[in-house]
């Protein structure tokens, strides 16, 4: 059993303003494995009150990039020490299997601070143009403030890495609020930033829930919104931020849809649905679980994806062989069962899987993996995030119509293309309004690369040189030479 009976502001652990504690409940046996201290408005005026004073005073804003960097290599490299740690923290908290979360909630987020360290090396704090009226212009990049960053639990250590990491090497100071469901990586974050030589106030941490997150978005103290979650919470973070014209990024919701082409081999296919669609159990914002096939070879690939699912094992996220864990919470659970019964009602057809818990798993909150087909782009199975283990196929008539369906969703954020023919599928890929794509593979999260979305997937981008830019203010200044 896991306790932290403070939280973290501004660099030191106080007592929560009302001392209230909340448990953190294992999706897998549903039981309690953690008491943590559950934050209020008041902490949260703390926590803003430090960073707006490190910020405004302290010296992290005023330090040489150079220096930043260092401090955050070092922090790279405390956290490489305990990256197995986070492993078995993310599966114990949100019940990921843990072969993902050695790979992607634990070191992936190591290999994120190190290559957005080498990216700031080389990002242009600094540079002179020639004016067009003939005198130098020098334009520097300038830390954007105290953000307030809301990140969520399905892939709780990452989200915090690609907020915290570009934040402290723009200068920022920085207020997190991860999800309550899993606010134990977050606490181990804290420890390792409470080790480091961040210094007093600019980094504080507080897991809460809904109620916290608004506060914190709302506050006047906040110069920059960094979210990531649902659309629905984030047009919300767009309405507060733009009444007081405050910076926002959004990283949203997804229905991210493979496109399959006819030279395509079913066996490599499913393969790489595997990964793309049901990575995370499913609950992937990036998930391609719009699965569109050409009409003519739809029972090959058909056949081949619902031999790959068949075969996944379900069941106790440490065990090895594990490939489908438990969903994040009951809600979760019955949020992806309605969606299935809503697929049968409305005339899709269950190749395999389906409502009935899976074989021998009477506890933990568990959804066997399904595959439909016979779905039409209008179903809401096609049409809404799901976020479990829920993959559709759809059929179409040729490549304008695959293009048609693969945009014929409110979402932009990922997507895929697979094919034999790779200049075939980048001029496929090109044509589809999404903000990542992978062709033969999901979108890698490669920390080079921006990513976000578009039209209801978000606002702005995280990782790359982008990403970075998104915690800086430009300013200009004309006459110097």
């Amino acid at each position: 059993m896991y306790e932290y009976a403070k939280l973290f502001i501004g660099g030191e652990w106080w007592v929560p303003s009302t001392g209230e504690m909340t448990e953190v409940i294992s999706p897998h046996t549903e039981q309690p494995i953690a008491r943590v201290a559950a934050p209020a408005p008041a902490d949260v005026d703390r926590a803003v009150a430090a960073a707006r004073r490190a910020f405004d005073e302290g010296p992290w804003p005023r330090l040489d990039p150079a220096e930043r960097i260092r401090i955050v290599r070092d922090l790279a490299r405390r956290y490489q020490e305990r990256v197995d740690e986070v492993a078995q923290v993310v599966t114990a908290e949100m019940g990921a299997p843990i072969t993902f979360s050695r790979s992607a909630h634990a070191r992936l987020p190591g290999v994120m601070m190190r290559a957005l360290a080498d990216l700031a090396e080389t990002y242009p704090w600094q540079e002179t143009r020639p004016g067009f009226y003939g005198t130098g212009i020098l334009v520097r990049s300038h830390p954007v403030g105290v953000v307030g960053a809301v990140t969520p639990w399905n892939m709780p250590m990452l989200m915090v890495v690609a907020k915290l990491i570009p934040a402290l090497l723009a200068g920022c100071t920085i207020v997190l609020k991860p999800s309550p469901e899993t606010p134990l990586d977050a606490y181990l974050m804290a420890e390792l930033i409470e080790q480091s030589e961040v210094p007093p106030g600019v980094v504080s941490i507080l897991p809460g829930d809904r109620a916290v997150g608004e506060y914190l978005v709302a506050h006047p103290g906040i110069d920059k919104v960094s979210f990531t979650g649902s659309t629905a919470a984030g047009r919300q973070v767009a309405a507060a931020c733009g009444a007081a014209l405050k910076r926002v990024g959004l990283e949203l919701g997804g229905k991210s849809a493979a496109v399959v082409l006819d030279d395509a081999d079913p066996a490599a296919v499913a393969a790489g649905v595997q990964v793309a669609g049901l990575m995370n159990s499913g609950q992937a914002c990036v998930a391609q679980t719009r699965i569109l096939v050409p009409r003519r070879r739809a029972p090959e690939f058909v056949d081949a994806l619902a031999a790959m699912v068949d075969e996944l094992s379900v069941g106790d996220p440490f065990d090895e062989d594990t490939r489908i864990g438990p969903m994040v919470s009951d809600r979760q659970r019955e949020r992806v069962r309605g969606y299935i019964e809503q697929g049968i009602t409305a005339g899709a057809r269950i190749v395999t899987g389906g409502e009935a818990p899976p074989e021998g798993l009477d506890k933990g909150w568990y959804v066997r993996p399904t595959l439909f087909t016979e779905v039409e782009s209008g179903m809401g199975i096609a049409q809404e995030e799901i976020f479990g283990p829920v993959l559709t196929v759809l059929e179409y008539a040729d490549t304008d119509d695959a293009v048609r369906l693969a945009d014929d969703t409110a979402y932009g954020l990922s997507g895929s293309v697979w094919t034999t023919d790779a200049d075939r599928g980048l001029a496929v890929a090109g044509r589809i309004r999404a903000g990542t794509f992978g062709i033969n593979q999901a979108y890698s999260m490669d920390p080079h690369a921006p990513f976000g979305g578009v039209k209801a997937s978000g606002i702005g981008r995280e990782f790359g040189r982008e990403g970075l830019a998104q915690y800086l203010e430009t300013q200009s200044i004309s006459g110097f030479d």
